[in-house]
């Protein structure tokens, strides 16, 4: 019985030291953060980061690997809705983070990292290719569907769609929320030019 608990233990204790990493290395940087300190704060003896990652640029790359799953699982989620619908949802979904205290700095520590780590640069690259497959998608339906402007090219408008949520990251304020207006910007974006005076039957 003892044995079937392990990897349960195991997640636990993976988990703290991947929160414990994100809260110092977006105050303190990746850099100025040893792995003792990291177990430290998560409450695990010094050694234990080696025990469960390979070294410390694992653990920062853990951080991001958990976002591939949840992307695909928010695609998946939005794949058969309403299109304009769904690429709101997403974008709030994504947009949620930006909020969070810790985004300014670990958006700060991936720009400084991804061009020293490949599987980093990897990781980030398809979480983003994944997006924008699921936006591009959304959108050419939403096109079909006469619910979206004809004129826009899928592809081109999932990359600005992408582009407006890292916006709200780079412009993180954790007391204000920025999608309310990603949702007027996007909405806006991406409804057909049909609305203007003059245009009433």
């Amino acid at each position: 019985m003892a044995r079937t608990a392990d990897p349960e233990r195991a997640a636990a204790r993976r988990e703290a030291i991947m929160r414990a990493a994100t809260v110092l290395f977006a105050e303190r940087g990746f850099e100025s953060t040893s792995a003792a300190e990291i177990a430290k704060a998560a409450g695990l003896s010094s050694g234990s980061v080696f025990y469960y990652f390979t070294d410390k640029r694992a653990v920062f790359r853990a951080i991001f690997e958990q976002d591939l799953p949840a992307t695909r699982e928010l695609v998946a989620r939005h794949a058969d809705g309403d299109p304009l619908a769904s690429i709101l949802a997403m974008v709030d979904a994504l947009a949620a983070d930006a909020m969070d205290p810790l985004a300014p700095g670990i958006l700060v520590e991936i720009v400084r990292q991804v061009g020293k780590d490949p599987e980093l640069a990897q990781v980030i690259t398809e979480t983003a290719a994944i997006q924008h497959a699921g936006f591009a998608a959304l959108v050419e339906r939403g096109i079909r569907a006469g619910a979206i402007d004809p004129a826009l090219d899928p592809g081109e408008a999932a990359q600005w769609i992408q582009v407006a949520i890292d916006g709200a990251f780079l412009n993180a304020d954790p007391d204000h929320d920025p999608r309310p207006m990603l949702r007027r910007m996007i909405t806006r974006f991406l409804s057909r030019p049909c609305n203007h005076a003059g245009d009433h039957a």
